[in-house]
């Protein structure tokens, strides 16, 4: 790589730096707990923080719905279910800021008044369990000490891709299969155990803080008006500089793939394999956030010795063995689809079968039950509109 990109990138790394900067984690506890619960809320609407696990609720709106809903059993719940392909950042940012997620839930404990909170976290992370068990601990004693009454409790997945939607990770939670539930109601007033619940990403939780401890002016001068502050993106594929780094939202694909392609990018998916395969065509007009393409904080980069065909076709792979097979369009469209584009590329279909099997995904994308069956339109259409060639021949 040559050094006018290594430099850019430490730049970026020196300008944006929320997410992994050091913190006082006792002096933030304390000012936390002396804040009105309404202040917080308000802090977190004024900034304009989104969900940053893909879906982009305003989070601020979301603890305001839980703080207003009835009852006094309410649960705060960390989606560490971490199963997007190509999403790799909770896990470093729980290995390396556990302390800023367990306090970003004790903030939003606060401001909703719950007492109990979960970390849902991913079957294949369970060799993070000893240590972060061990720091929920030693946060339970500060709690403690300043007579807050709020605990955590570590809860394991078992690797299913469906758990990361909300109403799945509650029914696991609860002991169940995971599958989605039907909304409404949703989990703002019937969450966990039928309460009220915030669910919450890990990075969303941490961001939470920062606004929270240094106040909006800051986070809302980054990024842009749809898209406030800044987000952690995981860098993989056809790339030198694979990794996790903290940019601004709203930043233009064309820059990035000025910082971190290897001068070859022919497509960037932006969001996971649920996310959107972006031709080099369209870099210069692509934003990175919910005014242009949302992601959850995936970013594959692929050069020109890739098969699009082959990129699709294990996308649809994940998604037919990840279906949870509740609802049809999801459990038998995925199989199609992949059926389908594998006829076509052996010949036994007319390349005109690709329309039909957009119509099968456009079906999927309305009639599914969650975000799963939802989703697999956006990297199927997308791939077949930009990379036809190479799925027909």
């Amino acid at each position: 790589m040559d050094n006018r990109k290594i430099n850019d990138i430490e730049k970026y790394k020196k300008r944006v730096h929320l997410m992994f900067s050091e913190l006082d984690i006792k002096a933030a506890l304390r000012e936390i707990n002396a804040l009105a619960p309404e202040l917080i809320i308000t802090e977190l609407i004024t900034s304009g923080l989104r969900g940053r696990g893909g879906a982009g609720f305003p989070t601020g709106k979301k603890w305001e719905m839980v703080s207003e809903a009835e009852g006094t059993e309410k649960y705060i719940v960390c989606n560490a279910d971490e199963g997007e392909p190509g999403t790799f950042k909770d896990r470093e940012i729980l290995q390396k800021q556990a302390a800023k997620v367990l306090l970003g839930m004790t903030a939003c404990s606060k401001a909703v008044g719950a007492r109990k909170g979960f970390i849902y976290l991913r079957g294949e992370y369970s060799y993070m369990r000893k240590d972060l068990s061990a720091q929920i601990e030693a946060f339970h004693k500060l709690l403690n000490d300043f007579k807050i009454d709020f605990s955590i409790e570590l809860r394991m997945g078992s690797g299913a891709y469906v758990c990361g939607e909300e109403t799945s990770l509650l029914e696991s939670l609860e002991g169940r299969r995971g599958e989605a539930r039907n909304k409404p109601p949703y989990p703002v007033t019937e969450g966990f155990m039928g309460k009220p619940t915030v669910v919450n990403n890990v990075e969303t939780l941490v961001y939470a803080v920062y606004i929270i401890l240094e106040g909006t002016d800051s986070f809302i001068q980054m990024g842009t008006k749809s898209s406030r502050g800044a987000k952690v993106f995981c860098v993989s594929g056809d790339t030198p500089v694979p990794g996790i780094y903290e940019l601004e939202l709203g930043m233009k694909l064309s820059d990035f793939v000025d910082l971190f392609g290897d001068d070859d990018t022919k497509a960037v998916q932006v969001g996971g394999v649920s996310g959107y395969c972006v031709p080099r065509k369209n870099f210069s007009k692509t934003i990175i956030g919910f005014e242009g393409v949302p992601t959850g904080g995936s970013m594959m980069l692929f050069n020109s010795s890739r098969s699009m065909y082959n990129v699709l076709h294990d996308y649809l792979e994940f998604f037919s063995e990840e279906s949870c097979g509740q609802c049809t369009p999801c459990r038998i469209g995925c199989q199609q689809l992949l059926k389908g584009i594998e006829q076509v590329k052996r010949g036994t279909k007319h390349s005109s079968y690709l329309d039909n099997l957009r119509e099968i995904a456009e079906t999927m994308s309305i009639a599914s039950k969650c975000g799963l069956g939802q989703s697999v339109a956006h990297p199927f259409i997308s791939t077949t509109d930009y990379f036809k060639e190479e799925i027909i021949y």
